[in-house]
């Protein structure tokens, strides 16, 4: 089985200030899985004090001619957990570049409050008031990979392709580096999943994101000439945000995200291959209250993993070391075992 999670900040460690939770949903698997988040946090992190906003864009401009309202038992689950869904218009990404709706969605939040965003497909796992945030130094999720860049075999290189955007956004390239990691090793450079990230002013927060992320895809530049920006834009951007606002990698105080307290699942497929015995628990438990179910009723991955009960006797004892595993040799293995899907 997937090792288990790593243990949660102490009390102590606590954030001293309120913030609030930013999700996105629209109509389809993200409902579905913004309801799931808010039912784990309700469950889970009963002594947190704030607002959990969900944005929902509208069908307009960006998104405009596909159907993302919605449906109103998911809009009564989640105002019954808590949430407050409200609408924003995507003017820049939409459709093109769904990953936007969390760059645009930003100016929903209160300017001035702090924030943390989660990814939809995200539970919460434990106590998220008990996690020591430290608004003022900004950060994300170091669970990923080295997905992007992909250097040519000629150049440039990592050093070569990130300096040019930390120059370009007039940041000083050399204080992002983590000087134990090896030249031209992908861990060397300041990169996250943006599965969570957090700030101490959204409106500023988002603005920069904004800013960069157009600036960036409307002219790489030629570092980027060769580099894919999709699905990679938003990650190739945060760091910068991140760093210009004098945050950077996270430190163990904030081991529960990704561990104890939150769980970014990303799919019912992985969820089973390697996430801990409790988010799996969590997730069937959910699954069984009759009012959530039926987001899933026509879910083929939740009737079969779950309903079914193949997750548990076929999917895990496939993956015993999962936890010490990349993610792309899982998807393989999953596909190849006809348990992918999508």
């Amino acid at each position: 089985m997937a090792a288990p999670a790593a243990p949660v900040s102490k009390p102590a460690a606590r954030s001293a200030v309120p913030f609030n939770i930013l999700i996105v949903a629209q109509q389809g698997r993200l409902a579905a899985e913004a309801v799931l988040f808010a039912a784990s946090l309700r469950r889970n992190a009963p002594d947190w004090k704030g607002r959990l906003i969900v944005a929902e864009p509208r069908e307009a401009e960006a998104w405009q001619g596909t159907r993302t309202q919605l449906d109103d038992h998911s809009r009564a689950l989640l105002t019954g957990y808590g949430a407050e869904v409200l609408p924003f218009t995507a003017q820049h990404f939409g459709r093109a570049y769904p990953y936007g709706n969390k760059i645009e969605a930003l100016a929903l939040l209160p300017p001035g409050q702090p924030f943390v965003f989660f990814d939809s497909d995200t539970l919460i796992t434990g106590p998220l008031d008990q996690v020591g945030f430290d608004f003022n130094r900004p950060s994300a999720s170091m669970r990923r990979s080295g997905s992007w860049p992909q250097p040519p075999l000629y150049g440039p290189g990592y050093t070569q392709i990130w300096r040019s955007l930390y120059d370009r956004f007039g940041l000083d390239f050399d204080s992002s580096l983590d000087a134990g990691q090896h030249d031209e090793h992908w861990e060397r450079y300041l990169y996250f999943n943006a599965g969570w990230f957090f700030g101490a002013d959204p409106a500023e927060f988002g603005r920069r994101f904004l800013d960069w992320s157009l600036a960036v895809r409307n002219d790489p530049g030629d570092a980027l000439a060769c580099q894919s920006l999709d699905p990679w834009l938003d990650q190739i951007v945060l760091p910068l945000v991140i760093h210009s606002l004098g945050g950077g990698r996270p430190g163990p105080e904030l081991n529960g995200l990704d561990g104890a307290a939150s769980c970014h699942y990303r799919n019912l497929s992985l969820l089973y291959a390697r996430e801990s015995d409790a988010a799996v628990a969590l997730v069937e438990d959910l699954l069984r209250d009759p009012q959530i179910a039926p987001l899933f009723a026509a879910d083929k991955a939740a009737q079969q993993l779950v309903t079914g009960g193949e997750g548990r006797s076929k999917v895990r004892p496939m993956f015993s070391d999962a936890a010490n595993q990349s993610e792309q040799p899982i998807r393989q293995k999953l596909k190849r075992e006809g348990f992918w899907f999508r």
